[in-house]
């Protein structure tokens, strides 16, 4: 009698998608922005749709941003500020999985600290036979521990799963010299290697972040998720963005 492989071979083209806080918040500071959600929604259907397996880590810095929160609050250790940022990752979680279900498309929430009434718990083999199901997979509470931003807990995700290129998106057209909201002057990089960012101490991710995907050959393209577009784009492996590579 022949048997089925338990697990599928891989053969889809693999990404992980980080998605700011900001970004779902619709630069407003604070809150959801509905139509941002919704858009974010439709393009992330249309990837799930085209056969691209898709995990996303979400930020929280739109409910609250820990070590602000801590430094503004007197009395409020920066352990528990950052455990409330983790919980504010998975209110934006729960409602981009609502709004991607809304529109047709099979989520999985799952979360690095145990809430079972929500999400559920984050188990690498797990998380990735969802993938290979063909279900959207979204990551809250970053790392589940403090003091680690959700960059890295991206670029450890990315490390795990194994996936093919790492789309960090931002609100501007990629990797610059300097802070191009500042300095109308600065120059975008079209390719970088790891290594420059680190030299050059560019703000693309946390150096962590850039350590881990060095170390493991993520490559990582930095991105505008405000053109139209752009997270479709990325994700078919359309260069968008800045390249961050070997």
């Amino acid at each position: 009698m022949s048997s089925t492989p338990a697990t599928p071979t891989r053969s889809a083209r693999r990404v992980l998608l980080k998605l700011s806080g900001e970004g779902i918040g619709g630069g407003a500071g604070s809150g959801i922005n509905a139509q941002e959600l919704v858009r974010f929604a439709q393009q992330i259907r249309r990837i799930n749709q085209a056969g691209v397996q898709l995990a996303i880590v979400v930020g929280g810095g739109n409910i609250i941003r820990g070590s602000t929160f801590a430094a503004n609050n007197a009395g409020v250790q920066e352990a528990t500020a950052h455990y409330m940022g983790m919980l504010g990752t998975v209110i934006n979680g729960l409602a981009l999985q609502d709004c991607l279900e809304s529109l047709g498309c099979e989520t999985r929430l799952m979360s690095a600290i145990r809430m079972d009434g929500v999400a559920e718990p984050y188990i690498r083999r797990r998380c990735t036979r969802h993938l290979e199901l063909g279900r959207v997979v979204i990551l809250g509470c970053g790392t589940g521990r403090p003091f680690v931003t959700t960059d890295t807990a991206a670029a450890l995700y990315a490390c795990e799963m194994g996936v093919d290129i790492l789309l960090k998106a931002t609100r501007v057209d990629g990797v610059y010299s300097a802070d191009p909201e500042r300095n109308p002057h600065a120059v975008l990089y079209n390719q970088l290697t790891y290594k420059e960012v680190l030299e050059k101490n560019l703000k693309v991710m946390d150096m962590t972040a850039i350590g881990l995907c060095m170390d493991n050959r993520i490559p990582i393209m930095v991105f505008n998720y405000l053109k139209e577009g752009n997270i479709e784009r990325a994700a078919a492996g359309e260069r968008v963005g800045t390249i961050v590579g070997v």
